[in-house]
């Protein structure tokens, strides 16, 4: 079995799909339904939530899960990062931390709120 992508669905596909393009520094392929955010690993997806409940057929608000994950990135240099992206005006969670466990981690919200951590190894 292969882990492919984590989907976030979303009112805002275009909105999502730029802010992971600029945060990753990536490029998101697909239309304004449904778009793939290109990832070194595990791929992204950002899909029309109005789309997914006509395309599955049941009411997504009724099985939202609890909130409790973070979409995790590993990056060069944690600091670094957190200079670029405080110059974007993304809103941070956490600023960056060095961990008892190894990791040197920020945490910051997507435009939906979610929120995603960026880390580095110590």
């Amino acid at each position: 079995m292969k882990f492919v992508d984590v989907a976030i669905l979303t009112d805002q596909v275009m909105a999502m799909a730029r802010f992971y393009e600029t945060i990753l520094q990536t490029t998101a392929v697909g239309d304004e339904i449904h778009r793939e955010v290109k990832t070194e690993g595990t791929g992204l997806a950002i899909y029309s939530r109005r789309a997914a409940e006509t395309d599955m057929g049941f009411d997504f608000s009724t099985h939202w899960g609890s909130g409790n994950f973070t979409l995790g990135f590993n990056v060069a240099d944690v600091d670094v990062e957190y200079e670029r992206l405080k110059a974007l005006g993304v809103e941070f969670v956490a600023l960056p931390t060095t961990y008892p466990w190894g990791a040197r981690s920020m945490h910051f919200r997507d435009p939906d709120g979610n929120i995603v951590c960026f880390r580095s190894r110590v």
